[in-house]
C-alpha cells in the first residue's frame, strides 16, 4: 500500500482514537482528520483507516459512501455547496443552481459534484444546510451565505476571484 500517514497526522489520529473505549468507534473522527489533510477519502486511506482501527475496510467503505460530507474525489478551491431540500428548493436553490452552473461553465443537469477544469470550483447540490428560514442557501467552503439572489451569487463568485 502507497498511502503514507505523516508522523504529526498519524499522532492526532491517535489521540483521538484513545478517546473512544473502542477503536473503531473512532471512525467517522478519523476519516475526517484524513479528509481535512489530504482533501478527500481515497481507497487506500479507507484501507488505511481500517487497518489502524482493527476493523475490516467495507465497515469503512459504508461509512465514506454514506455520508455526503465525505468525498472520494478532490473539490475546487471553492467549494460551492447549495441547499436542494423543501424549503430552499421552493425558495429558488434550482435556479439559484442552475444560475451558478451557468457563470461556471458547468452542465447544471449533470448529477453529482462537478468541478470547473481550472480546479477553482466545485458545484454541488446537498441535503439541508439547516436555514430554512432564510432561503436559499449556499456555502462556500465553510462561509454560509442565506437568501442568496443570482445577483448574490454573482458577487460571491467575484470575492472568490
Amino acid at each position: 500500500m502507497s498511502f503514507a500517514v505523516p508522523p504529526a497526522l498519524a499522532a492526532e489520529i491517535d489521540e483521538l482514537v484513545s478517546h473512544y473505549p473502542q477503536p473503531r468507534s473512532a471512525s467517522l473522527m478519523v476519516l475526517h482528520a484524513l479528509q481535512d489533510h489530504f482533501g478527500f477519502i481515497t481507497p487506500e486511506a479507507m484501507e488505511w483507516t481500517a487497518t489502524r482501527l482493527g476493523i475490516q475496510p467495507i465497515n469503512v467503505y459504508e461509512l465514506v459512501t454514506f455520508y455526503p460530507m465525505f468525498r472520494q474525489q478532490p473539490v475546487g478551491k471553492f467549494h460551492l455547496k447549495v441547499c436542494r431540500t423543501l424549503s430552499c428548493a421552493l425558495g429558488g436553490s434550482h435556479e439559484l443552481h442552475r444560475h451558478l452552473c451557468e457563470k461556471l461553465g458547468l452542465d447544471a443537469q449533470a448529477h453529482g459534484a462537478q468541478t470547473t477544469p481550472d480546479g477553482q470550483f466545485t458545484v454541488e447540490f446537498v441535503e439541508c444546510l439547516a436555514s430554512c428560514g432564510t432561503a436559499p442557501v449556499m456555502m462556500v467552503n465553510d462561509a454560509f451565505h442565506e437568501a442568496v439572489s443570482t445577483g448574490k451569487a454573482n458577487a460571491v463568485l467575484a470575492a472568490c476571484q
